[in-house]
């Protein structure tokens, strides 16, 4: 008798640490991350003007959330970008992720939040930006996770307005 309360006993603590989940786990998220570095020579065509020797560095990172069934629902970006070598006096005013695979310039997907009115001066032809949580919709932040190289961001420029560097998301 002992022995079979003793094996009641284990069985039931076997039970209590059971790895089956009795409700659904709720939505997780994870973060997706891109290092770019942005050339002149990647613009499309490439810069010949002063800021042909222009260069930056470029952290993307996307913090995804999906439902129990895998579905992206939300989404949000961040953006950090380092600008480099660029004419003393240069000013960025714009930089986007926009939709082309390299060498093919294409419509703007993600505005990053640098504008005319929040924009970069480099008066000794270096400076940066971030924008955190900016928000990209489910649709589009799927479209870029499943081919990322369809997609590019560049840095626009006072004497560039099309773009002055770019980088392809890798």
């Amino acid at each position: 008798m002992k022995k079979e309360l003793l094996m009641l006993a284990c069985l039931s603590a076997a039970a209590c640490g059971s790895d089956t989940p009795t409700t659904p786990a709720g939505p997780t998220t994870t973060d997706t991350s891109f290092v770019l570095t942005l050339t002149a020579g990647n613009e499309v065509p490439p810069i010949s003007n002063a800021e042909a020797g222009a260069s930056g560095t470029a952290t993307i990172v996307f913090h995804v959330t999906r439902d129990t069934a895998g579905t992206i629902t939300a989404s949000t970006v961040d953006f950090s970008v380092i600008l480099d070598h660029f004419p003393a006096g240069s000013t960025a005013r714009l930089s986007h992720i926009h939709t082309g695979a390299a060498g093919v310039s294409g419509p703007v997907l993600v505005d990053t939040g640098l504008s005319p009115q929040l924009p970069v001066a480099m008066p000794a032809g270096t400076g940066n930006f971030s924008f955190t949580g900016v928000t990209i919709s489910a649709e589009s932040v799927t479209s870029v996770l499943a081919n990322p190289a369809g997609y590019y961001l560049n840095v626009h420029t006072v004497l560039n307005g099309a773009g002055a560097i770019r980088g392809q998301l890798k």
